[in-house]
């Protein structure tokens, strides 16, 4: 008896000890695939009840630096994140961009390189605090500011306000946005110590109910965290709402601006929200650059004043694909932003260290108590062999690879087209076709948005936009077919005109003071089960056939090793866009200032990478690699 009720026990212990191991190593699994947030010990977030702001009842000073990532390939979040600590930075901010989470209305995408939330866990992995700037108006040099390009489909549409059909899709919105958010809050152990309220509202300031609205849509779906709004000093005077923290933006110090923010908010922490580290650059113009040594000093000043800053940008990233916006104030008509956001800001497009990084990490350096992190590791990059043109197709037989054309009496803008399940097209190209039956004047009577090639009978005529409004068309016999291939270059991002941003064709157009009528419309977005379509197709021609604009050519780049960051060039071409594997590298335009498109590594793979170049005027036989990025030349903002 005793002999058995030893193996019972052995057989007990043996139980045990594989229940204890098991559970270590589940246990282990557990905590190594989920962020080390310091869930315990948060007590009391961010607050601003006195001349500074406290964290856990200490003093505590934001050193922020915005960083987007919907700018940023996914597979690069953790090596930006990583150099910003480097810097001295203790808290990332980031606009969330509707229009990209929103792309159908009532279609969501939180996935990929839109996972907010694998963004934020990374964050709080890092050691992070997190400033969200939920919108739903981002500004951002973003195509429309943030919004989605399906809220113009209502004629009515008084956008940033409490208009009824706005109200309801940002409902709806931060519905499904909230629950992402929330919790990640400080209170509830995560990143997120505050959360501002719309943007810079106090420029646009249409509805007085506005700013309550928004500030009620946070609360209401459990937004605990200090409210904060954001404007320029202008702007303060209207952009408020009552229980958020006015913060400031700009880029030289005006002492008066500082008084202002004392006088209205008096024993509560100052904090620039948006220092502008660079600018943003537009085609046809120059390269703007700010620098270093012009920074340094203001940046120090802010900090002896005993403010908080968050640096915009960090680190700019690119407008991959259609996105960037335009802008408008004070100009006759909108000017489209280039495709690169490096903003001339600390850290480069391509995740380069610059003089202004470490210039700043050297003055953030004094507010830490400790050694600052070493500095992680550049990217290496390839000058590529070029890639040759082996086939080209004209954008005439593409058609076959787009959605089912759209006849319609009249021209029908963009954002109302009955494509994308009744969404509209929000991006890209759309090609109007219409019968005529005499050559003459053509006059776009300014409803073309923004830019129009003309053909007739497939020959070029010439360009429409705000600046040409009219065109002599050939004479001829008989029916001819004329075609407007409109772009879309990119809707206004900033100002009073948001509500005018449709596309397209947005009025009637006349030959010989005659209103033509009975259009065929094929959408062009160029998303990516076309440009997929397009690659496999047979309806591609070789190279020793003369090749017709506007048309796509294609390449093959061959990589025997493991890729790298490289730069596109693309000396001898005109206008268009460049896909490499199927993804929108963005626009290229030979008028500068930009002359070459980032590429990162993770987008490419071993083997033969696919590129198709959508060219609207000129072609050169290949396609250019470099190992430095050319924005033109600069001037200094001003």
């Amino acid at each position: 008896m005793e002999r058995v009720g030893l193996r019972l026990s052995l057989k007990q212990r043996y139980i045990l000890l594989l229940c204890v191991a098991v559970g270590a190593v589940l246990a282990y699994q557990f905590t190594r695939n989920r962020p080390e947030v310091r869930r315990m010990s948060h007590v009391e977030g961010l607050r601003a009840n006195s001349s500074q702001f406290t964290l856990e009842r200490k003093p505590f000073r934001i050193l922020g630096g915005s960083i987007h990532y919907f700018r940023v390939p996914r597979a690069y979040w953790e090596d930006r994140l990583l150099k910003m600590k480097a810097c001295g930075l203790n808290t990332l901010t980031t606009y969330v961009p509707w229009n990209l989470h929103e792309p159908e209305r009532g279609v969501f995408n939180f996935e990929d390189q839109l996972d907010l939330e694998a963004y934020l866990r990374l964050a709080a992995n890092l050691g992070l605090w997190v400033i969200l700037r939920p919108g739903p108006y981002i500004c951002a040099e973003w195509d429309l500011g943030g919004l989605p390009s399906w809220l113009l489909r209502d004629p009515k549409m008084k956008l940033r306000t409490t208009y009824p059909g706005f109200t309801n899709a940002v409902n709806s919105f931060f519905n499904q946005l909230m629950k992402k958010v929330v919790p990640h809050q400080y209170s509830k152990g995560g990143p997120i110590i505050a959360v501002q309220v719309e943007n810079e509202y106090g420029s646009y300031a249409k509805d007085k109910e506005y700013m309550h609205f928004i500030k009620e849509a946070l609360l209401s779906r459990g937004v605990t965290e200090l409210l904060l709004t954001s404007d320029n000093k202008e702007g303060l005077k209207l952009g408020g709402v009552k229980g958020a923290l006015e913060t400031i933006n700009f880029q030289k110090l005006n002492s008066n601006d500082i008084k202002y923010l004392d006088k209205n908010q008096p024993n509560k922490p100052k904090m620039v929200m948006e220092y502008w580290s660079g600018w943003f650059d537009l085609w046809g113009e120059l390269h703007h650059v700010y620098a270093a040594e012009d920074i340094l000093p203001v940046v120090t000043e802010i900090l002896k004043l005993g403010m908080s800053i968050n640096l915009y940008m960090f680190h700019g990233g690119t407008n991959f694909g259609f996105m960037s916006g335009a802008f408008a104030v004070g100009l006759p008509a909108p000017k489209p932003m280039v495709t690169s956001y490096d903003y001339d800001a600390p850290l480069s497009e391509a995740g380069d260290y610059t003089t202004k990084y470490h210039l700043l990490r050297n003055l953030f350096s004094l507010y830490h108590t400790q050694p600052l992190p070493e500095l992680p590791s550049l990217q290496e990059r390839r000058a590529y062999q070029p890639a040759v043109i082996q086939q080209h197709m004209s954008l005439w037989d593409s058609l076959h690879f787009t959605d089912k054309p759209f006849k319609s009496v009249r021209p029908v803008n963009m954002e109302n087209l009955p494509f994308n399940n009744n969404n509209g097209q929000s991006y890209g190209y759309t090609l109007f076709e219409t019968t005529i039956t005499s050559g003459g004047t053509l006059n776009s009577k300014n409803n073309i948005r923004d830019r129009a090639l003309v053909y007739v009978e497939k020959h070029f005529v010439g360009v429409l936009d705000f600046k040409t409004q009219e065109l002599a068309l050939p004479d001829g016999k008989g029916k001819r077919t004329l075609s407007l291939l409109v772009e879309n270059c990119g809707r206004v991002n900033y100002g009073k005109t948001l509500d005018e941003q449709r596309k397209g064709l947005v009025g009637d157009i006349e030959l010989n003071k005659h209103v033509l009528r009975d259009f065929i419309i094929h959408s062009l977005g160029m998303k990516p089960g076309f440009v997929n379509r397009l690659e496999s197709s047979g309806h591609w021609m070789s190279m020793r056939q003369r090749p017709l604009f506007p048309g796509f050519f294609q390449a093959r780049l061959y990589i025997n090793s493991v890729p790298k960051d490289t730069f596109i060039k693309l000396p001898g071409w005109g206008k268009g866009v460049v896909f490499i594997n199927g993804k929108n590298l963005g626009r290229y335009w030979s008028i500068g200032p930009q002359q070459t498109l980032y590429v990162p590594g993770p987008w490419l793979h071993r083997g033969d990478n696919q590129v198709i170049v959508f060219e609207e005027q000129e072609a050169d036989g290949k396609i250019q690699f470099t190992t430095s990025p050319d924005y033109g030349m600069s001037v200094d903002v001003q």
